[in-house]
């Protein structure tokens, strides 16, 4: 591997021959280093990383990584993903090589990560993102075992985060909902678009992304094929979250005629287009407003997905419809709303001594 210096610009360059995929053997020239070091050292990296040794740093790895998996992966959880390992793995093992992170390194990152507090509201990390952030890595060490001859995941056998059980979320009963939608009757598309919300459960991007052509009023049922994306201060129209969000939803009667009549009051309506001009912005704020002016307590607007999936469960429905429903990727998803639901419980109960009596 040796290297050259310029005789008219005093900086290194190295030459050598690489391969690629196709077999064709290709001259590499790269010039400007300061030192002869450099220049050899560029050349050794450049091999590695070419042929994904585990000698390859981290950061180097992470590359390859988000490449090999991007064109399965959905815009938003690869930006998710990007961000995660931008954020909170490089910083931390960048610099090491993947056959060099140890356990320690492993302990000492979550420790970390456990002391973190928010600077602006003193706040930890919830533990649903440090579950996040855990499978992320494990999820790049995997796949460098797979592809990229590590020997092994440093995470295999190693204890994870102490998650805490922070991850509850709030939700509306039927009755606060009814207390809070008049609020809303003098504005017509924050109106339906909270009705929709509430009565179908769909997600906020799922929503702003409808169109027409999406509302079957014979067969009453809406079909959800789509969502809004904001990235970089521009809107994107994508697919939905999972498979199982590619879905057709009943609706009820009244949401049906809502729909109609909000329709019939649009100019020159286009199927294809969506109708909804607001924004996640507008929605929040009038979420605001109708809870000032109702007294109902105050819940994100994902938790009216939430308030649907408690009132078909308090309706009595299985788990695997309202999976279905919600668009789920199974039934375990919804399990994990059980702790919403205290009247069920209380309903078991009742049941139960009934039983006893007999």
């Amino acid at each position: 591997m040796p290297a050259y210096k310029d005789s008219k610009t005093g900086k290194w360059f190295v030459t050598f021959r690489v391969t690629d995929y196709t077999g064709t053997t290709k001259q590499k020239l790269k010039r400007g280093f300061a030192t002869k070091r450099e220049a050899l050292e560029y050349e050794k990296n450049y091999q590695v990383l070419r042929n994904g040794s585990p000698e390859m740093t981290f950061q180097e790895y992470a590359t390859l990584f988000i490449n090999d998996v991007s064109p399965s992966l959905k815009e938003s959880t690869l930006d998710m993903r990007n961000n995660v390992i931008l954020t909170k793995l490089i910083p931390a093992f960048g610099k090491k090589k993947l056959n060099e992170i140890t356990k320690k390194d492993i302990k000492d990152w979550q420790n970390d990560l456990l002391k973190y507090t928010d600077s602006k509201n003193g706040k930890p990390y919830k533990s649903s993102y440090l579950k996040t952030i855990r499978t992320i890595l494990s999820t790049m060490l995997n796949h460098a075992v797979d592809n990229y001859n590590l020997p092994n995941n440093v995470l295999d056998g190693l204890k994870g985060f102490k998650y805490k059980d922070d991850c509850k979320v709030d939700f509306w009963t039927p009755e606060e909902y009814e207390a809070f939608i008049p609020t809303l009757a003098s504005r017509p598309e924050e109106y339906l678009a909270f009705e929709i919300l509430y009565w179908t459960g769909i997600r906020e991007g799922e929503l702003l992304a409808l169109t027409p052509a999406d509302f079957d009023f014979e067969a009453k049922t809406l079909t959800i094929n789509k969502t809004l994306y904001h990235k970089n201060g521009k809107t994107k129209i994508t697919p939905p979250k999972t498979r199982k969000s590619n879905r057709t939803i009943l609706l009820t009667d009244d949401l049906v005629s809502d729909v109609e009549v909000y329709f019939s009051m649009l100019y020159q309506l286009d199927p294809k287009a969506q109708f909804f001009t607001i924004s996640k912005f507008s929605l929040a704020n009038a979420m605001k407003f109708g809870c000032n002016q109702s007294g109902v307590k105050r819940i994100r607007i994902h938790d009216l997905r939430h308030s649907h999936v408690s009132l078909l469960i308090n309706l009595g429905f299985s788990a695997v419809a309202i999976a279905d429903r919600m668009g789920h990727e199974s039934s375990d998803i919804t399990y994990r709303y059980a702790h919403l639901f205290p009247s069920v419980q209380k309903d078991m109960v009742a049941k139960l001594n009934e039983f006893k009596e007999f």
